[in-house]
This record gives structure tokens, sequence and C-alpha cells, in this order.
């Protein structure tokens, strides 16, 4: 077993129990929503069965997010019925292999996966979309003319103020009112936000500064082999002819620098004030997450050559005087969140920890020597689970309970 293996299960041990929680974190776990509290839960529950399955459509499925939103759905054992493949024309045809479960009985089946079209959407309860913006925009319209309901992954609807927003361990209530669209966030943002939610509930959130580093797998398929292929032409053809760098015909990808070795302080394009897309997301997003109008966030977004799971170094400030032991109480009440703090004992989140991990890791928890009720902290998530696949198919799983109640 790995180091990372053997001291995580220790950190979480030792820091997930505290001796007793402050009473403001009791209070936060008492408000916190019904429907949030149980969505590790789903699989036992009684209320489905399997005759009463979904029929469920995953549009991307060849992608990376679709993929493990296969897998996240034989994880939970959620009752399917029947199950659409779809993607663009470029993938129609392919086939994947998808577990099914019923009860203990799991069998795997081969699933040809169809060109999605406007006409695809009839007969489904429910469409994942991992397809993009533009082709998000394109067919939502028609999923709801087929009373079809939509979990989009892209960023085409986020802001809209009639789609909810949602990462169901902090704001599970928001879909008790949708017209058949629901948003899942920025990846960042929802690994940010399932920590910083339950400590703006206790302190008072009021911004949060600091860096992201993303990993390439932030990018898609591309990106890790734009990694891929950098690394072994550094370690083999490079080296043997002594170079350095990369030669200008070599073909790369969606990074406008070399990766490999490297790190790359742009995540998508730059605007007119200097940041980024991906970096307004975290203020923009996290505002209506939270339900906070008022909340600001300065980030800068950095890619850095890890294959998956982002980690973001942040500086929260508070309304209210915050310590660390305090915020250790509340964030070991917390729902999807580790404390991995044992930072005399080199136990702190890394990317290795938090890869296939469902629950985000929080770590380096601090006074921050500069602003008044301030904490500094170091966070980590698989940014394909908590960021992707697990939080819409926790957003579906909750949309199913609503439906059966």
């Amino acid at each position: 077993m790995s180091l990372i293996g053997r001291l995580l299960p220790q950190a979480q041990a030792r820091v997930q129990k505290p001796e007793a929680s402050v009473e403001a974190a009791l209070r936060y776990k008492h408000s916190f929503d019904t429907l949030a509290e149980d969505s590790l839960s789903f699989g036992r529950d009684p209320m489905l069965k399997s005759k009463d399955g979904i029929s469920l459509m995953l549009a991307g499925a060849s992608g990376a997010v679709g993929r493990e939103v296969l897998k996240v759905l034989d994880e939970r054992n959620i009752p399917i019925r029947r199950l659409g493949l779809y993607a663009s024309a470029r993938s129609a045809g392919e086939e994947i292999n998808v577990r099914i479960r019923e009860g203990n009985t799991v069998t795997t089946d081969e699933y040809v996966i169809d060109e999605l079209t406007a006409d695809a959407f009839k007969g489904f309860d429910y469409a994942i979309f991992s397809i993009g913006s533009a082709a998000s925009k394109q067919f939502v319209s028609a999923a709801q003319a087929a009373s079809c309901i939509v979990i989009d992954n892209s960023s085409a609807l986020r802001m809209e103020a009639d789609v909810p927003l949602v990462v169901p361990p902090v704001n599970a209530h928001a879909l008790a009112n949708h017209d058949g669209i629901i948003a899942n966030p920025n990846c960042t943002t929802a690994i940010a936000m399932t920590v910083l939610a339950p400590l703006h509930r206790v302190f008072g959130l009021k911004y949060v500064t600091g860096s992201t580093y993303q990993a390439v797998s932030g990018a898609g398929a591309e990106g890790l082999r734009q990694l891929d292929a950098e690394v072994r032409y550094m370690n083999s053809i490079g080296a043997a002819m002594g170079r350095s760098e990369l030669p200008e015909d070599f073909k790369g990808g969606p990074f406008p620098h070399r990766i490999a070795f490297n790190v790359i302080p742009h995540v998508e394009s730059f605007t007119k004030n200097g940041y980024t897309k991906e970096e307004l997301k975290m203020g923009d997003e996290g505002a209506k997450i939270l339900g906070h109008p008022s909340f600001k966030a300065s980030i800068t977004c950095v890619r850095v050559a890890v294959k998956r799971a982002h980690a973001i170094d942040l500086t929260a400030a508070f309304e209210r005087p915050v310590s660390p032991e305090a915020a250790r109480k509340v964030l070991n009440e917390a729902p999807g969140v580790i404390v991995v703090d044992i930072p005399g004992e080199n136990i702190y989140p890394m990317p290795l920890s938090a890869t296939g991990q469902n629950e985000c890791q929080v770590g380096r928890i601090r006074t921050d020597l500069v602003l008044p009720n301030a904490l500094k902290m170091f966070i980590c998530g698989d940014q394909l689970l908590r960021g992707a696949a697990l939080n819409a198919v926790e957003i579906l799983e909750h949309l199913i309970r609503l439906k059966h109640r």
C-alpha cells in the first residue's frame, strides 16, 4: 500500500471525530437540508424498487465525464429501466460496456452510442448533458418539449435566473423549483462551495481570494493526450537528442504552451478585465449557489501537469470571528467534506489522495496573518466526480425522490 493509502485513513479517523462540536456547528447541522443529508444513502433507499426505474438519456456518453457518469450510476445503484447513450455524429456507432445492477445481480451489457438529434428525447424522463455549451443550447428546448428533465454539465445556462445551479450537499433545496433544466456548476466552484458553504452558514462568508491548480483532464481527453505525448517526447526522443524543448512542428493540444514539467496561468479565454472566464466563475456561480449576492471572489486559475483532481489555495474572509479549531469542527459536521489536516505528520490534501474520492478534502487550515476574521486553507477534489459526474447523479437522485414524495 502506498504512503498515502496508509496515512489518509489515519488522518480521517483522527480529524473527523471532534471531541465536541461548537454550538454554531450544531446549528448548521440541524439546519442542513434533509435532501442533502441523505444523498449518499440513495442506493439503499427502500422507497425506490427496480420496477420504479427511470428512463435516462446520457448525452456525451463517449467523453470522460460521460463515462464517469456511467460508473457513478452503477456504484449508487440508480434504478434504470431504460438507458440511452448519445453523442455527436463523430462518436455515433461506438460501443460501450455498461454494468447494470438489479438488486444484488450485476450484468454487463454492450451499448451502441447513437447520434444525438432533436427527436431523441421522446420517452426519456431525464437527460444528463455532457456535450458542451453550444450543443446544450441547441438541444435543451427539444428536451423540454419532450418533458425530459435536463441536468446540464456545461456553462450554457448556469446564470439564468430560472435555472437552479446546484451542488447537492449545499443547496439541494433549490431543486424544488425548476422548469425542466438544472445546471451543474463549474468544477472548481463545486469543489470550493462544498467546503465554503458550511463555513458561510456559521461565520458569514464575505469573499475569497486564491489560486486553483487544475489537472489536465479538466480540458478533456485532449488535455491528457497532450501531457502524455509531451512527457514521452521529453523523456525519450528529446532526452536522446539533448533537447529541453519541443520541436516547433510537435503536435500539441488544448494548451497554449508545453504542459509537461510546467504550469500555465491560463484556463479558458481572457476577458476585458484581465481575468479569464474560468476565474470569474467562482464569484458569479458561488454567489448563486450560496444565495449570497454580495459574495465576491478574486481567483487565478493555473493549469498544472497533474492528470486528475483539482487543488485550490484559498483565503476566506468572514463577517464573524473564526478560528482554525472552530472551522475544523464545522467542517467535520459537513457532508461531502473530509478534513485532512495533520501537517506536522505530512498529512494534508493532495490530488493523489483526492483522485477517485467522492468527498472534497480540506486541510492546511490556519489563521490568515494579514486579514481579520480570515482563514487560509487548501482544498482538493476530483473534478470528474464532485465537479461533474457525481454532482449530476446526486441531482438526479434528489429529483427522483421529489417525484416519489
